[in-house]
């Protein structure tokens, strides 16, 4: 979790929240963000939780 940047991934999650919203976006384009999207939350939920565990 060293090199994982909290900041960008979320930056990363908003832009693929705007390409899923696009009407434009096809349907194989959506599941490829959704996959990324999912990704980048177990990442998050992973960081959130190692921060929370080093403040206890």
């Amino acid at each position: 979790m060293e090199n994982f940047d909290y900041k960008n991934a979320l930056a990363e999650l908003e832009k693929i929240l705007k390409e899923v919203e696009n009407p434009e976006t096809s349907l194989d384009s959506i599941d490829e963000y959704i996959k990324k999207a999912d990704g980048l939350i177990r990442q998050c939920r992973n960081y959130l939780r190692s921060a929370r565990e080093k403040l206890v």
